[in-house]
């Protein structure tokens, strides 16, 4: 067992000690906050080329652009970099960017989960977090050095997406360590806000400075994300053990009892006295035996891997294809500068943030997760159809309508890598001496990754195929349905479940 992060220690030395079941709760709230920051650093750090694109990669009329690439502009004078090779005029440059950040995410993810399950996750996941910040800060070097070579963007966005994989699994995990094997659909429903928080901080940051210094856009979130990471390494403990709280909670415990989690490592303080480092590490090494990681095939194997982690690839496809090209879709439909495009952008994300809530909410209420996203996926399609028809009518439209397409889009994708991966992960078929948490979430976020890489490629080719990007909405909605085609036989056996239920209540 590792010792305890360094800056909890130093604190330990201030703060009054406290009882069991008060450390615990403020652990868990802390842990809540901690990875809810950590992984909006990582959405933050992702959202800056999208809103950056608008302005390099400018298919409009290009008579304002700058006649300088380095010169000072104010902020609030418009205009395009269309003389910033290698991404001038309507270049095909950046699809292929973002194809291949996600792609090597996508490909990572699946190393990163067996890493994790084998690394101590503060470690794994402070390290992330200081090397994707490097990467961002790395991106906007560009605008610094004057460089318009495409391969040295390609290669910073390679090591951008093999980095960036070390997020998912390692915060999922440790929020799953923390949370026990309770109904946690809203938790993490709340909880996966970071998602859509960091792309809304992200644009904002990045709008700020696109006009005058689009390095400044990568720079401000590379710092952030560093600093987060150094937090990571000092503050926060992957496992309650680490702390000297045991996790295992008693069988059928409520995830709101925090006594039940207070097991012999806090039994052995008595009320207001903390345990010593000897007394801690002591109890740390005799508490619980150590759990062996799950191979790659078997945690395949868990029953609804396969159908989440597939239904996960469309339902990730559309959002990251609203991710990437969202702001240049504005820009381009609307009239509207990058600066206002990427503000606008936003509302997809806030409608996401409330989406991924009331789905997490529907799952525990009702216990079937794969229904509550069909629900979602369904309603999704003709919402789809209606922003595309009349998204651009005027503002207050393409807010009201990009609110309702985020809630819906983001509900299931948000439930499925959250709440269903943390479920599968301590599926019942599982031996209890064996740790699953952090590869079922690699496999299932990485399958989703990879829809994720093609659905901007995709979108890069069709922008232009149909008038007024036809093509790109016809794809995600028919994305959508094959998502929904992928969770029907399990949202079957629910539907099943959950009558006989009802039937059995009836008959009591």
């Amino acid at each position: 067992m590792f010792p305890p992060p360094l800056g909890l220690r130093l604190l330990w030395t201030v703060f009054p000690r406290l009882d069991p079941a008060t450390r615990l709760r403020r652990y868990r709230y802390f842990i809540l906050m901690s990875t809810f920051l950590a992984y909006l650093c990582y959405h933050m750090t992702r959202r800056p080329i999208a809103v950056v694109k608008a302005v390099l990669n400018h298919d409009g009329n290009c008579s304002t652009a700058r006649p300088q690439i380095n010169r000072t502009v104010p902020a609030n004078e418009s205009g395009t970099w269309c003389d910033w090779e290698p991404f001038s005029g309507d270049s095909p440059y950046f699809g292929y960017l973002d194809s291949a950040y996600l792609f090597s995410y996508a490909i990572c993810m699946f190393g990163s989960g067996f890493v994790a399950e084998r690394m101590h996750l503060r470690y794994f996941l402070s390290l992330g977090l200081m090397l994707s910040g490097l990467m961002t800060y790395a991106f906007g070097i560009g605008y610094t050095l004057n460089l318009h070579s495409f391969w040295f963007y390609l290669i910073v966005q390679i090591i951008s997406g093999g980095v960036q994989s070390s997020g998912w699994p390692a915060v999922v995990t440790l929020m799953s360590n923390w949370y026990g094997k309770t109904k946690k659909g809203l938790i993490f429903g709340i909880w996966n806000a970071h998602t859509s928080v960091g792309n809304i901080v992200g644009a904002l940051i990045a709008g700020s400075f696109v006009d005058y210094n689009w390095g400044m856009s990568f720079f401000v979130p590379g710092l952030i994300c560093c600093a987060v990471g150094l937090f990571v390494l000092l503050f926060v403990p992957p496992v309650p053990e680490e702390v000297g709280i045991d996790s295992e909670a008693p069988a059928g415990a409520d995830a709101t009892d925090d006594e039940s989690l207070v097991t012999v490592a806090g039994a052995s303080m008595s009320r207001g006295r903390e345990i010593g480092p000897d007394e801690r590490t002591a109890l740390l090494e005799t508490s619980g035996e150590h759990k062996q990681a799950i191979s790659f095939f078997r945690a395949l194997a868990i029953p609804g891997v396969i159908e989440f982690s597939l239904a996960l690839f469309f339902a990730k496809l559309v959002a990251y294809t609203f991710l990437f090209w969202l702001p240049l879709y504005l820009e381009s439909s609307t009239g509207y500068d990058a600066q206002t495009a990427a503000k606008l952008s936003t509302a997809f994300d806030i409608g996401g943030i409330f989406g991924g809530i009331l789905a997490g909410y529907l799952s525990d209420r009702t216990g079937a997760s794969a229904t509550t996203s069909v629900v979602f996926l369904f309603l999704a399609i003709p919402m789809l159809f209606v922003y595309k028809m009349f998204g651009t009518v005027n503002v207050v439209l393409n807010v009201l309508l990009l609110l309702c397409t985020g809630f819906l889009v983001n509900g299931p994708y948000a439930l499925i890598t959250t709440a269903v991966s943390a479920e599968l992960g301590c599926h019942p078929s599982i031996n209890k001496k064996s740790n699953a948490l952090a590869t079922v979430t690699a496999i299932i976020d990485g399958t989703g990754s990879v829809g994720a890489a093609l659905g901007p490629l995709f979108a890069a080719v069709l922008k232009n195929a149909l008038p007024r990007w036809l093509a790109v909405f016809l794809m995600v909605m028919i994305s959508n349905l094959l998502a929904l085609i992928c969770l029907l036989r399990i949202s079957i056996k629910e539907i099943a479940r959950m009558r006989r239920r009802e039937d059995s209540s009836h008959v009591e």
